[in-house]
């Protein structure tokens, strides 16, 4: 019979060798920046990392907060980041808030940068590649995630191109895309080289869509991508297409949907992540089209209108001249403005023609049918 510590002892090992592999260690840092000092301040940006913040918690991240952090706060958070980074598996960084690209390069920017000038960048803004570096170095094995939703129409671009004089186009619009190392992950609000919205409710459409599905289970990344890929697209009507570039090695989870296994380091499965790449491409290709078909047939009508309002005043202007040359003069131009008006319209039937067409792909037309028949 076995004795009462014998006992203990299998019953422990036993309890032990039940047990799931140890949990991976996720740790996050955190950013949103509203109240710029030398800058008009952002509406959205410390919801957007509140709710952030609160939506990696509870897929258990550790989380580093940063609200409205100064230059010495930001680099202060970022030492943090690298040590809380040790030993673990998972990393994130999310920022919101302005930034900016010179040469290349992404700075993001503290609540008091100045931005006088050029050398201000390496004193008063934040070099992504610090944080990346921190991210990356001695964990090249590991899985690490970048939120930027810092491409908003900046004016501290503004302030260092009238610094710069003949080198200022070198500062380009919204943020300039990063190349990674493995197992480096960035997503953008919009593409390369746009600028995004500030959104006016809560959050930003980027942050809103992504907060959103952080917290569904069952997710990988790229899947997690596609829908707010979707929703950002859809509340922004086709101007902001979310970016994102990726050196990834295998799928990562927000949340264990079940799966055995490390979450961040699963084998990937190339022909459902191919599949799924290939249809949200198509989606938001259809998506763009139709916000640019549409954005067209607006132009065409508010042209004609233009041109019928034209119409009118150059017959007004004429009406009391007996001038047979005047009256000829006129009916030419009248003529002519004519023609235009009736290519416009036969481009605005085409039109009609694609955006019924692509409404119809994306399933629209049905969703404003079942609309209307609930009104």
């Amino acid at each position: 019979m076995l004795s009462l510590r014998a006992f203990a002892a299998l019953a422990f090992t036993l309890a032990v060798s039940a047990m799931p592999a140890l949990a991976e260690k996720r740790v996050a840092l955190v950013i949103g920046n509203s109240k710029y000092v030398e800058a008009t301040p952002l509406a959205n940006p410390v919801n957007d990392a509140n709710d952030i913040a609160s939506a990696l918690k509870s897929a258990g991240f550790e989380v580093i907060l940063g609200i409205d952090v100064d230059k010495r706060a930001f680099d202060t958070r970022v030492r943090n980041f690298g040590e809380l980074l040790e030993g673990s598996d998972v990393a994130i960084f999310f920022y919101a808030g302005h930034g900016l690209q010179v040469g290349g390069r992404n700075y993001l920017i503290p609540t008091d940068a100045r931005l006088a000038n050029e050398r201000d960048l390496d004193f008063d803004a934040v070099s992504l590649d610090l944080v990346l570096k921190q991210m990356e170095l001695g964990r090249g094995d590991k899985t690490n995630i970048v939120f930027l939703d810092a491409c908003r129409d900046n004016p501290f671009g503004r302030n260092l191109a009238r610094s710069m004089g003949t080198r200022s186009a070198s500062i380009g619009k919204g943020l300039a895309q990063v190349e990674t190392g493995v197992g480096t992950f960035i997503s953008y609000s919009t593409q390369p080289g746009n600028v995004a919205l500030d959104g006016k409710g809560r959050n930003s459409p980027f942050t809103a869509a992504l907060a959103k599905h952080v917290r569904e289970p069952g997710r990988n990344l790229t899947s997690t991508m596609i829908e707010v890929r979707k929703d950002v697209l859809a509340s922004t009507d086709g101007k902001q297409v979310p970016w994102d570039h990726s050196a990834l090695t295998g799928e990562f989870h927000f949340h264990n949907d079940g799966d055995t296994g490390n979450t961040a380091t699963r084998a990937a499965r190339p022909v459902d992540e191919a599949a799924a790449r290939r249809a949200d491409a198509e989606h938001t290709q259809n998506i763009v089209a139709l916000a640019q078909a549409r954005e067209r047939l607006h132009q065409l009508q508010e042209a004609n209108k233009s041109d019928q309002q034209a119409i009118f005043d150059k017959q007004f202007d004429t009406s009391s001249s007996g001038d047979a040359d005047s009256r000829r003069t006129l009916s030419m131009e009248i003529g002519k403005i004519q023609i235009r008006m009736v290519r416009r319209n036969q481009e605005q039937e085409k039109l009609r023609s694609e955006i019924t067409s692509l409404e119809n792909k994306l399933g629209l037309a049905a969703q404003d049918e079942a609309g209307g028949a609930n009104k």
